[in-house]
């Protein structure tokens, strides 16, 4: 065996060093997620503490390059979409579609003005600048959303809308950013803002376009020849999202709506070994996670947030109680969503790593006078999580939301059996559902679907016609992929409603509080 040259074993001797560090930061990232959930924390303010941890002010890693951080993140964020496209059920989101595009466009527009005309007045800044920064900070974090939201489920309705906004906004707020710091940059193109709208809609549009024929035409593709091994085929899948990045990106029009909406249709395309697909797209997202928000605690500089502490107050401010109340009422008015569901909207727009990420744009375009936004950002953003996150639960039960949300008692997730044309439903009946006390025959589930084992205090057993459900139980049932929806519809009406669901019109609670 040839003796390795001075660098080569120079490099050896770190790996083993960065490779202790990575597993360490890892195994306390995914203990931080029990953490996060008992104290009501996203844990992507863990995993900044993390990182800072880390960082110069801790144990001295030094990273201060924004060009490479915005590279990195821009691949975490692909992985980031890819995972919440194959995880997001479109059933679910179809009636939020509109609203939520809307949302992500127009609402976008509105929360940037307002933004951007208030702290020009309020800091002093220039327009140009102002209104920058409005659009570094519009975008919203719904995964920090449901970190916190976890056991307190929210109406379908809310809950489509959230998620839809979460694979929208990411793509218009991206383009408006770049296009805001080229125009604010010396040596950067200078277009009339007809043509940067102009633009951005046919980048969005080409993006989504793009993205629906990759998923629909390689996922009919790997559907009709897929390899034996689930593991295979979960790299496949996610490698045909990333491709939709790159062949968007490579003719100029939106990778990340691209990566989304390819995501988004293989997801819904019943592939094989769907299972396994949405384990690993999800151990993918927590890992580009975990990396995104350890990167950008190494990143930040505590010695430099406290001077924007005050300039944060002020923006984040204004974003909370101003723009985005604004911006979700110019457009959900429009369908008539409910008061305190716009009210809701409102103060669940967290904002996570996508502002964080965005601001090292200016920086790498060279917009004069920008290198702060970042600090800026970074301190709005941990202020505002720990501000608006604890107090979400407390929120969606005194706007009455819990009341009304049919998923609030019945915990549901599907299995496929590819060789049946088949899945395992399996539903963990909550301590209000009112499951409880139906017998199996009550469920009336549709022909095709039967209630196959019941675990109840740690023992299984199988279940007759007349055994009788209680809270605490968690059920497996069997049912054909033709009648899957219709039975969770099923047992989500029974679970809201009773054993007389179906046999007589639905009553509305009345409003919390």
């Amino acid at each position: 065996m040839p003796a390795l040259a001075p660098s080569s074993a120079l490099l050896t001797d770190r790996l083993s060093g960065w490779l202790l560090i990575g597993a360490i930061v890892l195994l306390v990232s995914v203990a931080a997620v029990r953490l996060a959930n008992t104290w009501g924390v996203p844990t992507l303010l863990l995993y900044l503490a993390i990182g800072i941890a880390l960082g110069e002010s801790g144990l001295g890693i030094k990273f201060d390059d924004p060009a490479i951080a915005q590279v990195l993140g821009y691949s975490a964020l692909i992985l980031i979409l890819t995972e919440g496209g194959l995880t997001t059920s479109w059933s679910a989101i179809r009636p939020s579609v509109a609203p939520a595009a809307l949302l992500s466009t127009l609402g976008v527009l509105v929360s940037v003005v307002v933004v951007g005309v208030s702290v020009h007045f309020l800091l002093g800044l220039s327009w140009n600048v102002s209104m920058l920064l409005g659009a570094v900070v519009s975008s919203t974090d719904v995964a920090a959303v449901f970190s916190v939201l976890r056991v307190v489920p929210l109406p379908a309705r809310l809950r489509g809308m959230l998620e839809a906004e979460s694979g929208f906004n990411d793509a218009p707020v991206v383009l408006l950013v770049v296009a805001l710091a080229e125009q604010a940059a010396p040596s950067g193109p200078h277009h009339s803002w007809l043509f940067v709208f102009g633009e951005a809609a046919f980048e969005l549009i080409g993006g989504a376009l793009i993205g629906l024929a990759l998923g629909y035409l390689l996922g009919r593709l790997l559907r009709t020849s897929s390899p034996g091994s689930s593991g295979l085929f979960s790299i496949a899948v996610v490698g045909v999202a990333v491709l939709a990045y790159a062949a968007a990106d490579a003719v100029h029009t939106s990778g990340f709506i691209a990566t989304y909406v390819c995501a988004l249709v293989l997801g819904n395309l019943h592939l094989p070994h769907r299972a396994a697909v949405r384990g690993f797209g999800q151990a993918v997202g927590w890992l580009a996670q975990i990396g995104l928000f350890v990167m950008l605690g190494l990143l930040a500089s505590p010695d430099r947030l406290l001077d924007q502490l005050g300039p944060a107050l002020v923006v984040g401010l204004v974003l909370l109680l101003l723009a985005r109340p604004l911006s979700v009422l110019a457009t959900m008015s429009w369908f008539r969503m409910p008061l305190r569901e716009q009210a809701f909207l409102s103060w669940a727009g967290l904002r996570g790593a996508v502002p964080v990420v965005l601001a090292s744009v200016p920086f790498t375009l060279g917009t004069p006078d920008t290198e702060w936004i970042l600090d800026l950002v970074f301190v709005l953003v941990v202020i505002f999580t720990l501000v608006q996150a604890p107090t979400l639960p407390w929120i969606t039960r005194r706007l009455g939301i819990v009341e009304s949300a049919p998923t609030l008692d019945v915990d549901i997730e599907a299995t496929p059996l590819d060789q049946l044309d088949a899945d395992v439903v399996q539903v963990s009946v909550g301590e209000t559902s009112r499951l409880h006390g139906v017998e199996i025959f009550e469920l009336r589930l549709p022909p095709g679907a039967n209630v196959t084992l019941v675990v109840r205090d740690g023992e299984g057993f199988v279940p007759t016609m007349r055994t009788a459900l209680r809270r605490g139980d968690s059920l497996l049932v069997v049912t054909t992929q033709k009648v899957r929806r219709q039975t969770i519809r099923r047992i989500r009406d029974v679970s809201r409603e009773g054993r007389l669901a179906g046999w007589r019109p639905s009553v509305e609670r009345p409003p919390a509080g």
